[in-house]
């Protein structure tokens, strides 16, 4: 008996420990730590949008662009019910995008959960306006990723904390718009990963300068390239790059070729938070050709 329990212990220890240590390897600090030659990543903004029949901040067009991108990025916007819960909606109207009219914050949830959404093309669809808290279940569930975009009616606090008692804080990184932001979220959670705009020099120093761990945070360096020099910074404190190639970029890519997404990824750009994700997707897979 004693022969057997040796064996079986020395499994069961080992057994654990690989499994703590995959634990902590999938932190979104490791997965967000730039290593020279990693793999090029796709955020879909606004979860995907411009493709017939799946609208955005929608989950199932995040399902749609998942089963084609597997390791896709997916940005979202967090808006808040008159009656305080919060769901995904990008305008502050309902009418752009779904069959609801006024405002989002002056409909309560019960008619929200109504109103079907409309795609890009303006056509209405079945899909519904889905709860933050789905979509924080499903990104848990199917291992995807979410930068969280939060609209100016709803607090950061509020949304980190339901973040955390979702247990989702690894799969959420917070869109900050101001280096207090990151800082007051920083200080409530030193665990959160948080997308900062570091654009230029001086967004640079002023994220150095902030008391805020370079692991925790993910690079938004505009809408425009900038100076590759800073890309290089960046990656020398183990930052990732994200560009947001939607609207200008984009636009420029699907007039001149697509071939400029790779040509902008070797400025240094790590992540492209893109309008056409798909094509993007397709742009990058072959990088070292």
């Amino acid at each position: 008996m004693k022969k057997l329990l040796i064996p079986i212990l020395l499994i069961s220890f080992l057994f654990i420990g690989c499994n703590g240590k995959n634990k902590q390897e999938k932190t979104l600090q490791t997965y967000f730590s730039y290593v020279e030659n990693r793999e090029l990543l796709v955020s879909a903004h606004r979860g995907g949008k411009g493709y017939v029949g799946y609208p955005e901040n929608c989950l199932e067009t995040m399902q749609y662009v998942k089963k084609h991108i597997p390791n896709a990025l997916f940005e979202i916007d967090v808006a808040k019910s008159k009656d305080g819960v919060l769901l995904l909606m990008h305008d502050n109207a309902l009418e752009r995008t779904s069959t609801g009219f006024g405002r989002v914050d002056q409909n309560n949830w019960e008619v929200l959960s109504k109103l079907k959404l409309k795609d890009n093309f303006d056509s209405i669809v079945d899909f519904k306006i889905p709860l933050f808290k789905d979509v924080l279940d499903w990104a848990k569930k199917d291992n995807a990723i979410l930068t969280v975009d939060i609209k100016r009616s709803v607090d950061p606090e509020e949304v980190l904390h339901f973040i955390e008692e979702n247990d989702a804080l690894n799969q959420s990184v917070i869109i900050t718009y101001s280096i207090e932001t990151a800082q007051k979220l920083y200080k409530l959670n030193p665990k959160v990963v948080l997308s900062v705009s570091i654009r230029n020099m001086e967004e640079f120093n002023r994220a150095a300068n902030s008391g805020i761990p370079w692991k925790n945070m993910v690079a938004f360096t505009g809408t425009k390239l900038s100076d590759p020099s800073l890309y290089n910074k960046l990656h020398k404190k183990g930052v990732m790059c994200m560009l947001g190639t939607l609207g200008n970029l984009d636009r420029q890519a699907a007039a001149k070729g697509d071939h400029l997404y790779k040509e902008w990824a070797k400025l240094g750009i790590d992540i492209f938070a893109a309008d056409r994700a798909l094509e993007v997707q397709k742009a990058i897979r072959d990088k070292k050709k």
